[in-house]
């Protein structure tokens, strides 16, 4: 687990304990902007559930097979190097973002266009597009 006065995994600039770790700990993320750092910071310490509570449940990423999809992270997670983030554009629901990753050591990297979505008050992550081919 990450300490709270490291450097943030978001790549934010801001130490852990003043950026995602709040949200980690059940607080909400007031722009789809902050939710997207803090779900990169999830996948890169594990951290499985909260993932899957700020996906929106209407979205093509959400699972009804809660035991499926927990493993599906949990693999996903151990098995890459989360090595980078760069927010490129941010708007009112949706961010376009850089992920530096590995696999195996072969690069993954990828853009996406991220759509987020409002439930019960709360933004959720709904859906995403890779630009890259």
């Amino acid at each position: 687990m990450k300490t709270p006065n490291a450097a943030c995994p978001c790549w934010s600039g801001l130490a852990y304990e003043k950026c995602c770790q709040p949200l980690h700990k059940g607080g909400e993320a007031p722009t789809p902007e902050v939710l997207m750092r803090s779900r990169y910071s999830a996948y890169k310490l594990g951290l499985v559930d909260y993932i899957m509570k700020t996906t929106h449940p209407d979205g093509p990423r959400f699972q009804a097979d809660t035991a499926a999809w927990k493993h599906d992270i949990e693999a996903f997670s151990k098995h890459t190097h989360f090595a980078g983030l760069q927010i490129l554009s941010a708007s009112e629901d949706k961010v376009m973002f850089r992920a530096t990753l590995f696999a195996n050591s072969q690069d993954v990297s990828y853009t996406e266009i991220s759509v987020f979505r409002q439930h019960n008050g709360h933004w959720k992550y709904f859906s995403g597009a890779h630009l890259d081919p």
